[in-house]
């Protein structure tokens, strides 16, 4: 469904093109919580097990980064995943200000479990694409995703 907004061409394009990239984005999270893609675990929670489980231990910082996410934010969700024993979070030796995060072996175990099938469920949701079509998809995200690094730094 088009905007309503009576803009220039210009407008109603980035306008309609936000609003089904936003839709597009909200329909894939709620069939994958449907499906308990992620177990019981939210998307950010999801989020920080499956880097920790693909980079091995990271800083807090390099985790919000990784996930596009304030600092404080990120903190909130690594302190409910130590409470539920699944990430130990780890003074560095040389510098204390700085936070390391890690998987227990409880937390390595549940999203190497849950992985597999999350990748399954994406593949189902993305194969009304075809291969070329997820690719131009994935290229014009990125694309976008590029605004975020620009906008962070000016």
């Amino acid at each position: 469904m088009p905007t309503h907004y009576d803009g220039t061409p210009e407008e109603t394009n980035a306008l309609n093109a936000f609003i089904k990239l936003t839709r597009a984005a909200d329909t894939l999270s709620a069939h994958l919580t449907q499906r308990k893609s992620m177990g019981n675990l939210t998307i950010r929670q999801f989020g920080v097990l499956e880097s920790l489980y693909h980079l091995g231990p990271l800083r807090q910082g390099e985790i919000s980064v990784k996930l596009l996410k304030s600092g404080g934010n990120i903190t909130l969700v690594v302190d409910n995943l130590e409470k539920s024993g699944l990430v130990l979070r780890t003074r560095d030796t040389e510098d204390r200000r700085a936070v390391t995060v890690s998987l227990t072996e409880q937390g390595r175990e549940l999203i190497a479990g849950l992985f597999p099938r999350h990748v399954a469920n994406i593949v189902r949701e993305f194969s009304i694409l075809t291969q070329a079509e997820q690719r131009q998809l994935g290229e014009l995200c990125r694309i976008l995703g590029k605004q975020e690094r620009t906008i962070k730094s000016t």
